[in-house]
């Protein structure tokens, strides 16, 4: 006879906790975004602020990597006196990377989560438009919108991918140095700093193309906003 007491399995209960705390997640997004509106800022304002701050991070992250790759091209040419402090700055250079991408990685999440709230909203919107031109005009704007978000977000996703690849090369750097202090090693690894310097430069041009994307984003955004009122 079946065991009708026997608890439910992990991955239902995995399930389970997954879905409420997908609900509660969205719940919660509902009323900040509503205690947002009720101070005069609409969810419009907000994917604005998260892109343009998105971008910020980008433009951080860059420099931090642009930096990083100018410490591997002097660090090949260095005596082993000063290998010890050469690797003190490159491994900070490294955190500083890594604190950088995981703030671009979530600001990302956040861009995504409001721009979905957003078009959802306007596109329930549409409807209560009396002007049939100012309808029309305003859903081909919302058109726009989301193509331009869909270039955007693939465009982050694009730099977000490849800044793990280069953080692991560097990493990996980082620790070889700081195993092995001395001339031989930086002679064994200036191949490697040539190859993740490649990878910086293109990881560098990502974030450069990202950020132009994400211009022309909050450029249609602002647009619809001026839009004579319904």
């Amino acid at each position: 006879m079946a065991d009708h007491n026997k608890p439910p399995s992990n991955d239902l209960a995995k399930k389970s906790l997954n879905l409420i705390s997908s609900f509660l997640s969205k719940k919660i997004r509902t009323v900040y975004y509503s205690a947002r509106e009720s101070i005069g800022e609409h969810k419009r304002d907000i994917v604005v602020s998260h892109v343009e701050q998105a971008c910020v991070g980008l433009q951080e992250t860059r420099s931090e990597f642009e930096d990083a790759l100018e410490r591997f091209k002097t660090l090949v040419c260095v005596n082993e006196t000063a290998l010890d402090h050469k690797y003190n700055l490159l491994n900070r250079q490294y955190q500083f990377c890594c604190a950088k991408s995981d703030a671009v990685s979530d600001r990302i999440r956040s861009i995504e989560q409001v721009s979905e709230a957003l078009f959802v909203e306007w596109e329930n919107e549409l409807s209560e438009y009396t002007n049939r031109n100012l309808r029309a005009h305003s859903k081909q704007q919302l058109k726009i919108a989301r193509q331009n978000y869909v270039r955007l977000i693939r465009s982050m996703q694009r730099a977000e991918d490849k800044i793990q690849p280069v953080l692991a090369a560097f990493k990996d750097q980082v620790l070889y140095l700081k195993h092995n202090l001395n001339a031989q090693a930086i002679a064994a690894l200036r191949h490697e700093f040539i190859e993740i310097g490649i990878d910086i430069s293109q990881l560098i041009h990502a974030m450069e193309q990202t950020i132009a994307e994400a211009s022309q984003f909050v450029a249609v955004l602002t647009e619809q906003k001026a839009l004579p009122s319904r």
